[in-house]
């Protein structure tokens, strides 16, 4: 990969943590960045060779907007590290959490230009299924849509698109819902390998564990943290996917390239967290769906806006989110106008 790559997690364990010591050696061989964002409860002191790590007093002393009202004991700490990441000049962010083991695909050259099958327009798209014969969704996948039938792959055309954002599965114990966990079995891995690529009117969401963002995609980045803390990334995820149909990028998912061993969650907290996912992620896509947005690259930002705006409207994201989203873009504004 090249120098300009840089990964990006946020985490509570030491700096003994295997997962973490795994992916700062590979990185340190690789040439690649490596920042790890802690929170109030992160041990101290935090040494890793290969490792930049960021106590919440270190995230302060960055002067990005956003650290002043960004809360803490929350996932949405991961923002500073993007940050912190595009200052440092990449051009390439991967992300993953400390519980996900990369494989040797992990590291193999991200392209932003892809070959794959294209599936446009066909509303809600379970893309487990293109990827094993069980039964198995995405967590965040509209649950009303669960029995639609999937259309096999030789339907779609498969052609080099730009995919500027790209999802990479993950095996042993895959990124599910609540519900799926305690009702079917795990682990499991996906036994089948694809190229798939959503685009406009097609929907699927996408998580943060194994995500590889290209430059013109970090606005995007951006995890609300005035929400439901299971549905930070997936919430992101459709914004993400509704302001790229208005660039003409499609949203690249492929292969499984780490594992995950799971942290200690409790379950039914999952799903009690998730629950405002279940009853509402149907009806975010139809209203980002009806949203008038504006095309280009120039527009990113006010439309980030304006799907924010939508989702405090539908009372799923609370106020205090929008000047976060505002003080995200100034920072971003802020780093390009030092560059130039």
């Amino acid at each position: 990969m090249p120098a300009s790559t840089a990964l990006v997690i946020t985490s509570i364990a030491g700096s003994q943590h295997p997962v973490l010591n795994d992916y700062a050696a590979k990185c340190n061989a690789r040439g690649i960045s490596f920042y790890v964002m802690g929170d109030c409860i992160s041990p101290e002191p935090f040494k890793l060779k290969g490792c930049e790590f960021y106590s919440l007093e270190r995230q302060r002393q960055t002067g990005f907007s956003l650290v002043k009202d960004l809360p803490e004991r929350h996932y949405g700490r991961k923002n500073i590290g993007y940050l912190v990441a595009i200052q440092a000049g990449a051009e390439i962010i991967l992300e993953t959490d400390d519980d996900n083991f990369a494989r040797d695909g992990f590291w193999a050259e991200r392209n932003r230009i892809v070959d794959a099958h294209c599936i446009d327009g066909e509303g809600w798209v379970n893309v487990y299924s293109h990827f094993t014969n069980a039964n198995i969704w995405p967590r965040g996948f509209a649950l009303e849509h669960l029995q639609d039938q999937t259309r096999p792959l030789t339907n779609f055309t498969k052609k080099f698109i730009e995919a500027p954002i790209q999802q990479g599965l993950a095996d042993e114990n895959p990124d599910v819902d609540a519900i799926y966990r305690l009702t079917l079995p795990l682990p499991m891995s996906f036994d089948r390998s694809a190229s798939i690529a959503l685009g406009r009117g097609s929907w699927c969401p996408f998580n943060s564990q194994n995500t590889t963002w290209f430059k013109e995609a970090f606005p995007l980045l951006y995890l609300p943290s005035h929400c439901s803390f299971r549905m930070t990334d997936i919430w992101r995820s459709f914004i993400a996917q509704r302001i790229a149909w208005e660039n003409g990028w499609h949203i690249f998912f492929h292969p499984a390239t780490v594992y995950q061993e799971r942290n200690m969650h409790n379950l039914m907290r999952d799903f009690s967290d998730e629950i405002p996912g279940y009853l509402n992620n149907k009806k975010i896509a139809d209203t980002l769906a009806a949203l008038s947005l504006k095309s280009g690259a120039a527009a990113i930002g006010d439309n980030l806006l304006k799907c924010y705006e939508s989702m405090i409207n539908l009372q799923l994201v609370g106020q205090q989110e929008f000047p976060l989203v505002e003080a995200w873009l100034s920072d971003l504004h802020e780093l390009a106008e030092n560059k130039a």
